[in-house]
Order: structure tokens, then sequence, then C-alpha cells
């Protein structure tokens, strides 16, 4: 009886201590319209800060950083559910109107869901090579029951030493961008990441299948792919799986990984802000 009060304490205790931390950090930069800046999985706020520079038009920047990642405590799973929850509860604590989201893979996918849940209030959408359901394309057929937190492929990468963990995360970052001098950058924010933040959280995104609240989003919404494996097949990915979004195009960055603005930089900046100038 005593080893289960014990037990049943310092559950107490860990589930007080996910409670009271925030899912999400911000920093808000300038004055004017406000826009979201979402990144994307691992990667911190920051990586906005030159796109908020180069932005033509006034703008009140919320640049959003993710629990797990860059040094921010971890929170209780189901991690995505709960991240959105705030992002709402943000805009809304917030009383944001006209607001436009700028989101990157990950970030995508909440400006997706946000733009759903919120359709009087985002009126404006930038997605940055986002899928609506990454698991169709990575593993085609396979059910959302089927996709759990208990696996034995979690289980692999949860025990994982860091060399080993490092080798994997290499890899990602190499197949992420083409700018060799970012890298390094990627690689660290993904080891610098909670680990069962990592490992859990991307099982939150393989459940998830935006496709079926498209048709909720009113916002006008500008899609940015990027070009890898080739324009062709991306471009073919991003009409199948938007299908059913109403206000969009769709425009593809030549000779681009999955992290346009590294890539691309300048011709990330003028879509954004042709974009924005359009409003």
């Amino acid at each position: 009886m005593k080893t289960f009060r014990i037990t049943l304490l310092a559950l107490i205790i860990i589930n007080l201590g996910f409670s009271q931390t925030s899912a999400i950090t911000t920093k808000i930069v300038g004055q004017g319209s406000p826009v979201l800046f979402l990144p994307g999985f691992t990667t911190p706020g920051s990586i906005w800060n030159e796109t908020v520079e180069h932005l033509t038009t006034k703008s009140e920047a919320h640049l959003i950083s993710y629990a797990g990642f860059n040094g921010n405590p971890p929170i209780a799973m189901p991690w995505y559910d709960t991240i959105k929850k705030e992002l709402i509860a943000y805009i809304k604590n917030k009383n944001l109107t006209n607001v436009t989201i700028i989101g990157h893979s990950m970030g995508g996918n909440l400006a997706v869901d946000l733009a759903a849940a919120l359709p009087d209030t985002i009126t404006q959408l930038v997605i940055v090579d986002a899928i609506p359901c990454m698991r169709e394309l990575m593993m085609p057929g396979v059910p959302e029951s089927q996709i759990q937190y208990d696996s034995p492929y979690n289980k692999q990468m949860l025990q994982a030493e860091d060399t080993q963990f490092k080798q994997t995360a290499t890899m990602m970052a190499q197949n992420m961008t083409n700018n060799k001098d970012k890298v390094d950058t990627l690689i660290n924010w993904i080891m610098e990441a909670d680990r069962e933040t990592y490992v859990y959280g991307y099982t939150d995104l393989l459940k998830l299948d935006l496709r079926k609240v498209l048709n909720k989003v009113t916002a006008k919404t500008l899609i940015l792919g990027a070009s890898f494996p080739s324009v062709e097949i991306a471009k073919s990915n991003y009409e199948k799986q938007y299908a059913t979004l109403a206000n969009k195009s769709i425009e593809m960055a030549s000779d681009s990984k999955h992290f346009i603005m590294f890539d691309q930089p300048e011709w990330f900046y003028t879509k954004v802000n042709a974009f924005l100038a359009n409003e």
C-alpha cells in the first residue's frame, strides 16, 4: 500500500508539472496586421526571423515555438492536439482578427486546422511544403488506427544511443535541404529535441488526415511546394491532397527540398510578399 501511494503521488506530481507547461511559446515582433508564423517539426520560431525582416507589409509577427523542442519543456501526449488547442485559445485571448498564418511543414498542417476551426478569424494562409495526410504518401493504405505510440519502431527510436540517433538525424537533414550550410543546423534541432516528444509527436503527425476538414477552410490560400523528388510528382501530390480546398493557388519552387526558405529564399520572399500585398 505504501508503494502504491508513493507511485500515485509521483504520477500526480508528473501530471501537475505537465499541466503547468505551455504547449507553445511566443515572441511578438512589429506592428500591423497579425501574422502567425508556425514552424515545422523540431524547428524553432526563430527560423522565421529572416522572413519577417523581408516582409514588405506592416505586420505584427507572432513567432511560435513548440513544447519539447529547442529547450522548451515537454508536455504530455497527445502533443499535436494540445498545441492546436492552445493556438486557438491564444488567438481568441489576444482578440486577433483578420489573421494570416504562414506555416511550414507541420506548421502548415496546424494552419489548415486553425483555419477550419476559426474560418471567420483566419483569412489568409501561406502553406510551405505541407501535405494534409503525410501517412498516405509514406504508408499508402495504412489506416490511422494502426498508428500507435506503442510500436516496435518507436521503442527502437527511444532506446537508440545518441550516436545512432545522430546518424538518423543526419540522413534526415540531408534530405530536407540542398543548402549544405544549413544541414548542421537541422541536425542540431533534431538532437536538441526531447526524445519522447520527437518520437510520439511524429506519431501524432502520421495519424493526421486533414483532407476531411479542407472544405471548412474559407481562407485565401497560397501553397508553396518543394520540387523534390520532382516538380511533376510533388505538384501532383499537392493537387490530389488539396483537391477540396476551395480558394487556393499552388506554386512550386525549383531546385528545392523541404526547407524552401533555405533553398530558394528570394523566390520565397517574393511569393509571400506578393500574396500578402493582394489581400
